[in-house]
């Protein structure tokens, strides 16, 4: 079987990803947190992206295929640090990639670099600008990560490179922000605003990283779920009492919730609370055929009380 190295393997999502994947491909993880007792067959190296032995690893393994999840997603750790783990390692990891020989990579990035805003089309395309950094700063490195991608498929056309912007994932493994958000006792909303948002369930996305690997894609993919609701309804299907608070009053509270480690976003993030950012994901279906399995009613239901 062909080699994969999957970064950012001990993360939920890494862990999902590679239980689906085991028997169809000789599994190498790297991460800075360890996976203790792994199953067979699934070897994880701890180490960090930024340091000098990630290369040894490339050396030595020689992986065929690359996922590229290493990511830090939260927004309480030094942005020098944030930036330096998803910018610079992903360059790093690029880099390797092409002096050692990988055939495949896929990078898991997210809808949110579209940014949500009030003008935002119903559904938007991978074609559409990415206004994350205009509206939320603090996902600037995200969009910077698609940049160094994006050079990367077109430097080396023979290497299959895709990229995937899921919808807001959801489960029981996965710790996303937005999935912390829902979780609240008392899910804060803004008053005069319900968002449309789409959300996918997290072993979803690991179906749709092996599609990827699959059809060898190149290129940018939208990853929509089972459809759009409106955030109130996503809330009370998660079980979730909601306050609605005036837009003013709402930026001090969510700065006081963020201050004291209860809400995952920083005030910034409020446009996604407020505006769409909702996607097409007609080009990733057209290319796999993927079709996700959970319903939205088992995707609330993951993380449910």
């Amino acid at each position: 079987m062909r080699k994969l190295l999957i970064t950012g393997i001990s993360g939920g999502q890494g862990r999902l990803l590679a239980k689906r994947l085991l028997g169809h491909w000789n599994i190498i993880g790297v991460d800075r947190i360890p996976w203790e007792g792994p199953p067979e067959g699934i070897t994880v190296r701890t180490l960090d992206l930024r340091k000098r032995g990630f290369e040894n690893i490339f050396r030595t393994e020689r992986p065929d295929a690359v996922v590229h999840l290493a990511f830090i997603r939260h927004f309480r750790i030094d942005p020098r640090v944030r930036h330096e783990v998803n910018v610079e390692g992903t360059q790093r990891l690029l880099d390797n990639c092409a002096r050692y020989g990988v055939k495949q990579v896929v990078v898991l990035s997210s809808s949110y670099v579209y940014g949500a805003e009030p003008d935002n089309p119903r559904y938007m395309r991978e074609d559409h600008a990415l206004n994350v950094s205009r509206t939320f700063p603090d996902l600037r490195d995200l969009a910077e990560v698609e940049g160094l991608v994006n050079t990367f498929l077109w430097r080396y056309p023979e290497i299959s490179t895709s990229v995937l912007r899921p919808v807001n994932i959801l489960g029981y493994y996965v710790h996303s922000a937005i999935g912390t958000y829902l979780k609240l006792d008392v899910v804060p909303t803004v008053a005069g605003f319900n968002p449309m948002m789409q959300f996918i369930h997290e072993e979803d996305v690991s179906e749709a990283i092996a599609l990827a690997l699959e059809h060898r894609l190149r290129g940018v993919y939208n990853v929509e779920g089972p459809g759009a609701v409106p955030l109130k309804t996503a809330i009370a299907a998660i079980g979730r009492r909601r306050i609605s608070i005036p837009e003013p009053l709402a930026h001090i509270v969510i700065s006081q919730l963020f201050r004291f480690k209860i809400y995952q976003f920083p005030p910034e993030a409020m446009t996604f609370i407020k505006y769409p950012c909702t996607v097409s994901g007609d080009a990733f279906r057209g290319a796999t055929g993927f079709e996700p399995l959970f319903s939205l009613e088992d995707t609330f239901a993951s993380v449910a009380r």
